[in-house]
């Protein structure tokens, strides 16, 4: 090769786009409970959150006595995101995590649109005779893999991711529900659910998430979310 031609190499090769090999940041998790608190967070339907809900040992907490109750849902509206809490129910206790949820007047509850993750005593809660209604499971819809759940009192660890519909659940560590919104296997669940003629049931892919109020004494610690 001549010099003149190595030249014209070494220039071209000069002229070509350099491309990182950076990766974008990753979003770093949010918390959407500051431990002391309501703040970021409202009754469903409510401008605040109703007393029901009180902060109690650094846990958001529901007295089924109180007076003012209903689900808390955070302010916010979320659509792809990995969603970390713990909760802790009361013996025989029953709640959930649902999401989703679309709030409007014309809609009384949060799971008329939101999607449940639920929130069980296994052992003693009357809604323990199906196994797509224990804890952890896609409500209704689809069963833990294992039944992974703490007893009452104590405290279980929870990772719900949402990505482009697709829904993964951990209950402790262990990954026991897997589905892909829309797909034939999600769209056979919701044919063997109660929630086959809802029309507004999971329409929403942007909601606010909610903590139930099922009447039994429930808490929650520890929330976080890191959008994706």
């Amino acid at each position: 090769m001549n010099i003149l031609l190595s030249s014209l190499v070494v220039v071209a090769s000069l002229a070509q786009p350099v491309f990182s090999a950076k990766q974008p940041a990753k979003a770093k998790p949010q918390a959407l409970f500051d431990g002391k608190t309501t703040k970021g967070w409202h009754t469903y339907l409510k401008p605040t959150a109703e007393p029901a809900w009180q902060v109690v040992d650094g846990a958001l907490q529901l007295d089924p006595k109180a007076t003012g109750r209903g689900d808390l849902v955070t302010d916010g509206e979320y659509e792809n995101y990995e969603l970390n809490l713990e909760w802790k129910i009361s013996p025989g206790g029953n709640s959930g995590v649902i999401f989703g949820v679309h709030e409007d007047p014309s809609l009384h509850a949060t799971y008329e649109t939101g999607i449940e993750m639920q929130v069980l005593d296994n052992k003693e809660a009357d809604d323990n005779k199906k196994a797509n209604h224990l804890a952890g499971s896609l409500y209704d819809m689809q069963a833990p893999s294992q039944d992974v759940a703490k007893p009452a009192g104590e405290w279980n660890l929870v990772k719900l991711r949402k990505q482009n519909g697709h829904l993964t659940f951990w209950l402790n560590k262990t990954k026991i529900v897997d589905v892909q919104m829309g797909s034939p296997e999600w769209q056979a669940l919701l044919e063997n659910s109660k929630f086959k003629t809802w029309k507004n049931f999971a329409a929403y892919p942007k909601g606010h998430i909610a903590l139930q109020d099922h009447g039994h004494q429930v808490a929650f610690r520890a929330i976080t979310i890191e959008q994706l």
